[in-house]
């Protein structure tokens, strides 16, 4: 079945971050609203304007957020919703707007997320059963799950905790150009190798940071887009997919959901990996760089690894991954798909500094969901794009 995606129809308008520091002393929606307000003032717009409204916020937070948060923010939307399917709800949240964009439903939306988990917990806040049938093997939340898809990738391909140390020293390579960023500083492989292990083989370097943090994007119809004061970006194509809850239901360990999400994404754009200049994917664990670079098409099925090495993906290499610092040093304030989409933006309009990939037409914002469950991937583009 061919998909009927309203390639270039819609455009991000406005985007935001905020309390990436934790210095704010605010809970998760006064968060949210933050960097919802900063993102409208980005574009030129008021809450008033605002008709179609998508959040997610942490678990502990989230019941009935969509009708919170618009009381919060003092809006009266027409389309709502906070559908939550992990870090990657925001790669779903804006295809749902483009949508509702497309078939006027809603004339601008907002997509938005706050967390205060390092400020307030000091811990990674997750579901209340991340491991329902794997409980009984004593499993560390998260990050048992990606080691063990990391164990299985090593298992079949000879993926090495080196080339996974390689994912971490180019993370930490685009934090450092990034003021923002909450971990900077010299990190080496050697470093990342002899970190202490969390669950094997996955060290204290292979795993996200546990921050605080808040990201917003507004979106309108392209036609509106180019009336208002930012520089637009429009979204060309956009694919989401899910294989399973838990991850002793994965089908494969070694691939994820982003090999059927991904070609849609592209054929939906008229693009293909070698058109893409810069990638912003959800790397949790330094597994999650490997295996989604494979999934998208940047290299075969196990050869991900060899793809990372020698700062392939680090300032300075072949592919640009995680121009922000990634999860793994920017930021992780419990669901980082939102930053991939904000990053992707960011660099398509060309202000990013000394992190700013030049020439960037194309750029990736990819969203993972659960333990590896659902991946969204969202194909983004400048001007000459459409």
């Amino acid at each position: 079945m061919t998909e009927n995606f309203p390639r270039g129809s819609t455009a991000v308008a406005g985007v935001a971050t905020y309390g990436i520091d934790g210095k704010h002393g605010m809970q998760p929606m006064e968060l949210a609203g933050k960097a919802a307000l900063m993102a409208l003032g980005e574009a030129g717009m008021t809450p008033a304007e605002i008709d179609g409204f998508f959040i997610a916020l942490p678990p502990t937070e989230d019941a009935m957020s969509g009708l919170w948060g618009a009381e919060y923010l003092g809006i009266n939307p027409r389309v709502t919703s906070n559908n939550r399917v992990g870090g990657s709800s925001f790669q779903s949240m804006a295809i749902a707007a483009a949508l509702a964009l497309d078939a006027g439903m809603c004339d601008a939306a907002l997509i938005c997320y706050g967390s205060n988990q390092r400020s307030s917990t000091g811990k990674l806040i997750t579901s209340s059963r991340p491991f329902r049938y794997e409980s009984v093997y004593r499993p560390v939340a998260p990050a048992s799950a990606y080691a063990l898809a990391a164990s299985r990738h090593m298992h079949e391909y000879g993926t090495t905790r080196r080339q996974l140390a390689e994912v971490a020293v180019a993370a930490r390579g685009w934090a450092n150009l990034n003021p923002e960023a909450y971990s900077q500083g010299e990190l080496t492989i050697d470093d990342v190798l002899g970190a202490r292990i969390v669950s094997s083989p996955l060290g204290k370097h292979d795993c996200c940071l546990v921050t605080d943090g808040a990201a917003a994007a507004v979106m309108v119809r392209a036609d509106r887009a180019r009336d208002l004061q930012q520089t637009p970006v429009y979204l060309l194509g956009g694919a989401e997919a899910t294989t399973h809850r838990w991850i002793s239901q994965m089908p494969d360990l070694t691939t994820s959901a982003t090999a059927q999400c991904a070609p849609r994404a592209y054929a939906q754009a008229g693009v293909c990996p070698e058109d893409v200049d810069v990638v912003e994917l959800y790397d949790a664990f330094t597994i999650n760089t490997i295996m989604m670079l494979e999934d998208m098409g940047f290299c075969a099925k196990g050869e991900g690894g060899a793809f990372v090495e020698d700062g392939a993906i680090a300032p300075g290499g072949r592919l640009p991954v995680n121009t922000m610092g990634g999860g793994l040093s920017y930021c992780h304030p419990g669901m980082f798909g939102m930053f991939t989409l904000v990053e992707a933006v960011r660099q398509l309009r060309g202000g990013c500094g000394d992190r700013q990939v030049q020439g960037a037409e194309i750029a990736l914002s990819h969203g993972n969901g659960g333990s590896l469950s659902h991946q969204g991937v969202l194909v983004l583009g400048g001007a000459s794009t459409v």
